[in-house]
């Protein structure tokens, strides 16, 4: 059959962009990561000093996630577009999984090892009361600075999380949601924890795993030891389900 033929009955699905700055969303995005990144610019340039230079590493680390599930996102409608041009119907551009080979798995998985730096951002607003603030900058100005990173993180995170989500939930009801979204959410908790206490990488999950299983299994073993770390990963769970909950329902309001 002619790429160009569609199915009788069935309309003809979009075509999938595969650059990174294919969509209104990529590029708004790009906008708003670039000026947080001008911010540190213009911080280096006038303190002499590269205090907050690790927030840039942060941003690409909460990218890393988002690039992963518009990938993910793509192949499922290239996938849904093969099927169609096949004659064997679909039922729009996010699928049922049909086809998902062993790197489409690896991929979802590598997805759920590195979601938590989109959230993790979030605790970077410590940063404002550090020592080594020189105060030579304005406090609005690192405000502003620390609050552009913090929320594109939350932006890609959560516009991974329902790429995500349309892929495995494509009938959404409000407990199918919640039965993804939180366990997701759960463990983005834990893995700020992981990440800010205990100094874990998502990289370790490769070249530490040992160590890393052996401190994550004493919090499990022992939680009434570590009531706070416990504490801590519901609070923000919570609050992070909270944050998606709501932004995904503004989004359908404003349109």
């Amino acid at each position: 059959m002619n790429k160009n033929t569609t199915v009788p009955g069935v309309a003809a699905p979009a075509r999938v962009r595969w650059g990174i700055l294919s969509t209104e969303m990529d590029r708004l995005l790009f906008l708003s990561m670039l000026f947080s990144c001008l911010l540190i610019v213009a911080r280096v340039v006038h303190t002499e000093h590269r205090h907050f230079i690790f927030l840039v590493w942060n941003l690409f680390l909460a990218y890393i996630p988002y690039f992963i599930s518009t990938q993910l996102t793509r192949m499922e409608t290239l996938g849904g577009e093969s099927r169609l041009e096949a004659g064997g119907g679909g039922h729009g551009p996010v699928t049922s999984g049909a086809g998902r080979g062993l790197g489409w798995w690896m991929l979802a998985l590598l997805w759920l090892l590195f979601i938590p730096n989109s959230f993790y951002i979030i605790t970077d607003l410590y940063h404002l009361g550090d020592l080594y603030n020189d105060r030579t900058m304005p406090q609005w100005f690192d405000l502003a600075m620390i609050l552009s990173f913090v929320w594109n993180g939350l932006l890609l995170g959560v516009l991974s999380v329902r790429q995500m989500e349309r892929i495995f939930l494509p009938r959404l009801t409000l407990l199918s949601e919640l039965l993804f979204l939180y366990p997701v959410m759960w463990l983005n908790a834990l893995g700020i924890y992981i990440g800010r206490y205990l100094q874990y990488n998502s990289w370790d999950i490769v070249t530490d795993p040992f160590r890393l299983l052996r401190d994550i299994a004493t919090l499990v073993i022992h939680p009434l030891r570590h009531q706070n770390v416990w504490d801590m990963v519901l609070c923000f769970s919570i609050l992070m389900t909270l944050i998606y909950l709501l932004m995904k329902r503004i989004s359908k309001a404003l349109t």
